[in-house]
């Protein structure tokens, strides 16, 4: 949970709000006369949890007209004013609001109240687990019939990459049945007649281009290098380039657009990666290393990372994608 804000009312709720405030970092604020709603409007817009010490009513009546999607909704959570009940109100998965509750009753001593299904039963929680483990959902739908579906029997997983833990209770693995869970960057994996995907944010995306290239080409040239890859878009975490990059217009609005954070390595840092890489001279004399879209993927995807889709080159745009190092924990 990177953002955080508490609301209090009375002078014991603040006490309680301040010491919270200071074991996870952020503001508590106690709302002036009428200040309350405008200010839970703003909060629930830039933050990913907005907690309430008071009454479960005010928390409910000022967070009502917000509410929108569970998947862009912030965690949202009440406590009394004496930290005894810790109680997660909204976006209890996907939001985390479950698991920061947990976090929030250990710290004061309370008893966190969780009502979801899945947790009540002690069964997996795919959406959860996506959340905390920087997974996107492939759907929505698919996620409420497997959720729905989990609470009455066992149901099949697969997973792509290396499982650290025993898979929890609700699952077992196996690559066949009518409705399962795969753990893939691939966007064709449809294991099961019902397939719910589970899609790690773990690839990195280089990218190299001429001066004056168009956000328009450059998704072109990714998006054709994810479809040969086989590669869902939904798992790229990053974009990455050589710092000379570091302004070029159209990559930098390519990347806003994507909501990918642009990483910048120097020629320097790029030249002393050690790997197997396309070589150009013509790059080399132009920003001082042979390679731009691999060593900058590689580089960005740190320590173990394997190049998933080599060096690919169209309209003055050269791609290539690679894939962190990666464990599916169930620990």
């Amino acid at each position: 949970m990177t953002r955080a804000a508490i609301l209090y009312f009375t002078e014991r709720g603040g006490r309680l709000g301040q010491e919270l405030a200071g074991f996870l970092g952020c503001e508590a604020l106690k709302p002036a006369r009428g200040e309350l709603l405008p200010l839970t409007a703003r909060l629930f817009r830039e933050v990913d949890a907005l907690i309430f010490i008071g009454a479960c009513g005010v928390a409910v009546r000022a967070i009502a007209p917000l509410v929108r999607d569970k998947t862009s909704d912030p965690a949202v959570l009440v406590l009394d004013e004496a930290g005894r009940f810790v109680i997660p109100l909204l976006s209890g998965h996907i939001g985390g609001a479950n698991a920061l509750a947990r976090r929030v009753a250990a710290h004061t001593g309370g008893a966190a109240v969780i009502t979801t299904a899945t947790d009540v039963n002690g069964r997996f929680a795919a959406d959860a687990w996506a959340a905390a483990n920087g997974c996107a959902i492939d759907s929505l739908e698919t996620a409420r019939a497997f959720a729905a579906a989990i609470l009455r029997e066992d149901l099949p997983l697969t997973c792509d990459f290396p499982i650290r833990g025993d898979v929890p209770n609700g699952v077992y693995l196996a690559e066949e049945g009518p409705l399962g869970a795969a753990i893939t960057v691939r966007r064709d994996a449809r294991p099961f007649d019902t397939t719910l995907r589970l899609i790690p944010r773990i690839l990195c995306v280089g990218v190299g281009c001429k001066r004056g290239t168009s956000a328009e080409a450059i998704a072109g040239a990714v998006d054709r290098a994810l479809e040969l890859g086989g590669l869902d878009p939904r798992a790229v975490r990053a974009v990455a380039t050589i710092d000379a990059k570091r302004d070029e217009p159209g990559l930098v609005a390519w990347c806003a657009v994507r909501g990918l954070p642009l990483r910048c390595h120097t020629a320097a840092e790029l030249g002393a990666l050690e790997g197997d890489f396309a070589s150009s001279d013509f790059v080399l004399k132009t920003v001082g290393v042979d390679n731009v879209c691999e060593r900058a993927a590689v580089l960005s995807a740190g320590t173990g990372a394997e190049i998933v889709v080599r060096k690919q080159a169209a309209n003055g745009v050269t791609v290539a994608v690679a894939r962190q190092d990666w464990r599916a924990s169930f620990e």
